[in-house]
């Protein structure tokens, strides 16, 4: 019972904030919603980032990381929604431009995520330098 409110309050707060970024408004170009671009985006780099951490760096109570990555990040980010707004291009005949939103949308997530990886990687080594190897054997 514990983790479903954690998820819930979790995707309390991310979609609460997915919203407000959407009432921004930092609009549309040239027919590409660039908000929901970017909320996903900046999703995909916070999840692999926070996975990697989590996983490379230390532990963390289930309920909290349920409550992150399934709740907050996933009401924060919006597969749902990008794909509602393909359609919405096809129906308005802006065909190219709905097929350049989604390879552009895959590819900068899956860069995103890459760098969120990478950068974890790159903390635990500095980390590793300044520290020694034994300071992530204590946690565990």
């Amino acid at each position: 019972m514990k983790k479903y409110i954690f998820i819930g309050i979790g995707g309390s707060v991310g979609a609460v904030l997915r919203v407000a970024i959407k009432a921004v408004q930092i609009g549309v170009y040239k027919n590409i919603p660039i908000n929901t671009l970017s909320i996903n985006v900046v999703g995909s780099f916070m999840l692999a980032f926070i996975l990697t951490v989590v996983l490379e760096f230390c532990e963390v109570d289930e309920h909290v990381h349920l409550g992150i990555t399934t709740g907050f990040l996933g009401a924060f980010t919006t597969f749902s929604t990008l794909c509602k707004e393909a359609v919405e291009l096809v129906r308005r005949g802006f065909y190219n431009i709905a097929l350049f939103y989604i390879v552009i949308s895959a590819a900068l997530g899956f860069s995103a995520a890459y760098f969120g990886v990478y950068l974890a990687g790159r903390i635990k080594t500095v980390m590793i330098k300044r520290h020694g190897a034994d300071i992530f054997e204590e946690d565990k």
